[in-house]
């Protein structure tokens, strides 16, 4: 590792000016290695949360479990890396900068081999719990180390090549894990993460300057845990409420139990203790308040609607796995487009517009999928992904700036930490509910229109219509409810895409919370 340097104490690292902390960090000449490298962890990590999933029903099949089952393939992953990220503030100032980035590759990396070699559902959850645990520190620490290394002038673009990472990774991820799916084997979705795990990891190894470890640095243990239980708890309920039936289980009702009691816990620790988990400098700042629960949601509907349209396409519109990838790549040139133009433009309109306009755009596209049937053409799900990646970016960039503006650089690697834990609980939290209403709402439309076809209904009685449906024959019975419950599940997919839509409109009064912050 390279040779440390001296860090200020918290109080001096208020005062000091930004500019004299980023060149600890590294030379000048050095930055565009340093960038290019955490770009790549963040492209890396943000890849694993979707590239399984376009995989998932080749895992369920050679791993003999239920769709519920494998859905934990996605949500381990994101819940353990919910639970770390809150402490990496602690050990990036207990280890060094440096030294957690590069062992956190390494062990991401690891863990990723183990994730492609699983023989079963049991190793593929502990092996994605492990890989989300060991990169958690990689997308704020990369956020953190960019936002340092650029002069405020220069964080636009920056900030524009991060969110393009970022952004990047879940919007690729189907396109990739469908080719190597289809061409080579599910396994290799893990796999492909070793040679640039290596490169990532080595390349900060030898250019990232690390800063000294705080030897008396202490964890609040008491919040951390109590925040993992609440994290923990609630997605547990949230993950099987519906195959329990909720609160009619005793299961759900201790992980409610444990959920709220952890929260409270956590609550009044952040209150009493005299340094407590996260500091409450943190949500004094109207800006960084704001900025993540707008990231939130943020997180909840991109993964949520990427959760929800690899099996729409697969299942309801018979696409293969490499096609599915195919009509969602756009979301990647959307992302990449609007990345560029909102890094130039937020220096001039300020973040708020851009904001108003992102959310806009992401309402719009979500609008359009709700109107959505199996007969819509690749076209439209093309241009509707292009749609839904230019409002990413469009949100994504200014609000990162924002955010992180008015906070004082001390505070930033804390923030990072808990921005983006905000952003992986929605995304856990978006693919839970999502998964419990449409299994729910498929179930109750099934009902409904089963209502409607009984002996009696004179439509059944045409003979093109009783030659394939015929309800007395169990061919014909078979058939019948076959197409009764993809109707239902079309219904049930629209619905959940009206819930994401009413999800993005509450948080734009949000918007006008967010200040301008100072260019200097």
């Amino acid at each position: 590792m390279a040779e440390p340097v001296t860090e200020a104490l918290p109080a001096e690292r208020d005062a000091a000016p930004v500019q004299t902390f980023a060149e600890n960090l590294g030379q000048p000449r050095h930055r565009g290695i340093i960038t290019g490298c955490t770009i790549l962890a963040s492209v890396m990590f943000a890849l694993d949360g979707t590239i399984a999933n376009v995989a998932l029903p080749y895992m369920q099949g050679s791993m003999a479990a239920s769709q519920d089952q494998i859905n934990w393939v996605l949500t381990s992953y994101i819940v353990a890396t919910a639970i770390m990220t809150g402490p990496i503030g602690f050990f990036a100032a207990r280890f060094g900068r440096a030294r957690l980035f590069f062992y956190s590759i390494i062990g991401f990396t690891l863990a990723s081999i183990l994730c492609g070699a699983a023989q079963s559902l049991d190793q593929m959850v502990f092996f994605r719990i492990l890989q989300g645990l060991c990169g958690a520190p990689m997308v704020p620490l990369s956020q953190a180390v960019l936002f340092d290394i650029y002069p405020p002038a220069r964080r636009g673009v920056a900030m524009s090549m991060w969110a393009v990472g970022v952004n990047m990774g879940p919007i690729l991820g189907p396109t990739l894990g469908g080719w190597l799916t289809q061409d080579y084997s599910w396994r290799w979705v893990f796999y492909i993460n070793v040679p640039f795990g290596i490169v990532t990891a080595f390349g900060l190894l030898f250019f990232l300057k690390d800063t000294v470890a705080a030897s008396a640095q202490k964890l609040d243990w008491i919040g951390f845990i109590a925040l993992s239980f609440a994290v923990g708890g609630l997605q547990l309920v949230l993950d099987r409420g519906e195959t329990l039936d909720w609160l009619s289980s005793p299961e759900i009702i201790i992980e409610a139990v444990a959920a709220v009691t952890g929260f409270y816990i956590f609550l009044v620790q952040s209150a009493l203790a005299p340094k407590p988990f996260l500091s409450p400098r943190l949500f004094f700042d109207g800006n960084f308040v704001a900025g993540t629960i707008l990231y939130f949601t943020v997180g909840m509907n991109l993964y949520a609607t990427l959760a929800l349209l690899a099996p729409y396409l697969q299942e309801m519109m018979n696409y293969p796995v490499i096609t599915t990838g195919i009509v969602l790549g756009p979301r990647g040139a959307g992302t990449l487009v609007a990345a560029v133009i909102a890094g130039r433009l937020v220096r001039v309109t300020g973040p708020r517009p851009l904001i108003f306009i992102g959310l806009a755009i992401t309402a719009y596209g979500v609008s359009e999928m709700m109107r959505w049937t199996p007969d819509v053409s690749p076209w439209t799900i093309a241009s509707t992904s292009f749609i839904q990646g230019l409002g990413v970016s469009a949100v994504t960039i200014p609000l990162t700036i924002a955010s992180f503006a008015t906070l004082a650089p001390s505070l930033r690697t804390e923030a990072t930490g808990v921005y983006n834990l905000l952003r992986n609980i929605g995304s856990a939290a978006g693919i839970s509910i999502t998964g419990a209403l449409l299994v729910r709402n498929t179930q109750v439309n099934h009902a409904i229109i089963s209502g409607v076809v009984d002996p009696f209904n004179r439509a059944l009685h045409s003979p093109v219509i009783a030659r394939f449906w015929n309800p007395d024959l169990p061919a014909g019975a078979a058939l019948l409810n076959a197409q009764i419950t993809r109707q239902a599940s079309i219904i049930a997919y629209n619905d959940d895409f009206r819930l994401m839509l009413w999800f993005t409109l509450a948080v734009v009064p949000l918007v006008l919370m967010i200040r301008t912050p100072r260019n200097d």
